[in-house]
């Protein structure tokens, strides 16, 4: 099991969510009906989004250009099987563009993993899959 880090999309908009319920909008209700502010609450909230703030800041220091975001679970979430697919840079011959992804042997349908638009993009997809060479096909 994977626990997901607070930076990720979806998890870090529950905990400003949840600070910002339990830190505005529930003090306010109650307000509304007892015409009573309780601070708890706007203080525990207060609290929430401290924490959520000093763990992004934390990530972020942790994180900062090492890996780009959109790559650090590549290999987890777009699977290589190389007994069924073999590694392809597509270029387009009109624009120039280079794909790098995966086609499959039977059907040869391409898989697109990530956009080549440097030397150090196509030496990080062959660092994130292990892989020596690399078929270019247009």
């Amino acid at each position: 099991m994977r626990i997901p880090k607070i930076n990720s999309n979806s998890y870090g908009g529950r905990w400003i969510g949840s600070g910002i319920v339990i830190g505005a909008v529930i003090p306010f209700l109650l307000w509304l009906l007892f015409h009573k502010f309780y601070w708890g609450f706007s203080i525990l909230g207060g609290v929430i989004l401290l924490a959520f703030l000093i763990i992004f800041m934390i990530e972020m220091h942790q994180d900062s250009a090492k890996i780009p975001y959109y790559e650090r679970d590549l290999k987890e979430s777009i699977v290589f099987r190389p007994e069924e697919e073999y590694p392809v840079i597509r270029s387009s011959i009109c624009t120039g563009e280079k794909m790098a992804g995966f086609k499959n042997r039977k059907t040869g349908h391409f898989k697109e993993v990530m956009l080549i638009r440097s030397p150090e993009d196509l030496k990080r997809f062959q660092k994130i899959y292990e892989l020596d060479d690399i078929k270019t096909e247009y």
